[in-house]
């Protein structure tokens, strides 16, 4: 299902995690795709689709208002994905934090509106809600951030939710924790740094281990950007949905990474004084829109291992690039 009206598409960020995924799938559903991002992790993450003559890759900053403009001109629709991602890289420089995940994303839907962008899709995150005493966190629930991070991702949710403009439908998006392989891979997130200490270490730490956390497969994630493009107006404008799929405790999570992983694997469990725990309800986007995830963390867990048996994750351990925070101490950016 594709809208004939949509036909180029700007992706934020498109060489990180998510992006680097999302970008050939876009690509190969017949979009023609910009991407605007520093490529702070390295050039090479898009170099599978870097020759496909529909691709056109921007690297520039996006609090940089000219920039912007440049890159959005012509695109019938932006997913927005780039940002300061967690909260300890948000941390280390609280300014520079709000300078990209904030302002840039005011300046960003201001001419998005102005240009003419017919949708617009916007990767918030389920930790706006903060910590809910509830089994199902749902969408129609009030947002309580606790961190700069989850501030600053509800108040750009505000941004879109103040001011109507006719013909610029948007649609809000509450992932879950991604997990999984990608070319631009991340190794700060629950699954993924639990799998590379499996596979690496044959040890699996777990830090209290009852605390619940919502996971999505990075192909699931993907999938439903691509499918965000096609879904007529009346069906995503002005609404947000949850996107997860797996609510599982952190014990449970390490289990199936071990029986993913096979072999001599321990799993040692600490106590902790962080016990946040999270539990989103995905039903709406199910009900609404259809969607439902068809890979689980073992999937994640298995696709890592595979990628580390093919030789894909060099350093695993050592090397900065896999780690946001050790990347932005070592590139100072300002």
């Amino acid at each position: 299902m594709t809208d004939p009206n949509i036909k180029s598409v700007l992706v934020t960020g498109g060489a990180g995690y998510v992006g680097s995924v999302l970008v050939p799938k876009l690509l190969a559903a017949g979009y023609r795709v910009k991407v605007l991002d520093l490529f702070m992790y390295g050039e090479h993450v898009l170099n599978p689709c870097k020759d496909d003559p529909n691709l056109e890759q921007i690297k520039g900053d996006i609090r940089d208002r000219e920039t912007l403009e440049k890159a959005i001109q012509g695109c019938d629709a932006v997913i927005h994905l780039a940002c300061i991602s967690n909260d300890p890289s948000f941390e280390l420089d609280p300014d520079l934090g709000k300078s990209i995940n904030y302002d840039a994303f005011v300046t960003l839907v201001e001419i998005s509106r102005e240009q003419g962008v017919r949708r617009f899709v916007y990767a918030s995150s389920s930790s706006v809600y903060g910590i809910k005493d509830v089994e199902n966190v749902t969408e129609d629930l009030d947002l309580k951030p606790l961190t700069d991070y989850s501030k600053y991702k509800a108040m750009c949710e505000d941004v879109l939710l103040e001011k109507d403009t006719p013909g610029f439908n948007w649609l809000i998006l509450r992932p879950a924790t991604v997990c999984g392989y990608s070319p631009r891979l991340r190794l700060d997130l629950t699954v993924n740094i639990l799998t590379n200490h499996a596979v690496t270490n044959h040890l699996i730490k777990v830090f209290g281990g009852e605390q619940m956390r919502p996971n999505l497969h990075i192909e699931d994630m993907t999938d439903l950007y691509v499918k965000s493009l096609g879904w007529p107006d009346e069906k995503i404008n002005g609404k947000i949905f949850n996107a997860g799929y797996d609510n599982k405790k952190v014990i449970e999570i390490a289990e199936i990474i071990k029986d993913a992983v096979g072999g001599d694997v321990d799993i040692v469990t600490t106590p902790t004084d962080d016990n946040r725990s999270y539990h989103i309800s995905s039903a709406k986007i199910g009900r609404e829109l259809g969607f439902k995830p068809a890979k689980t963390i073992r999937d994640a867990a298995s696709d890592l291992v595979a990628a580390f048996k093919a030789g894909k994750i060099p350093g695993s351990m050592t090397d900065n690039l896999y780690y946001n925070i050790k990347t932005m101490q070592q590139l100072n950016l300002k």
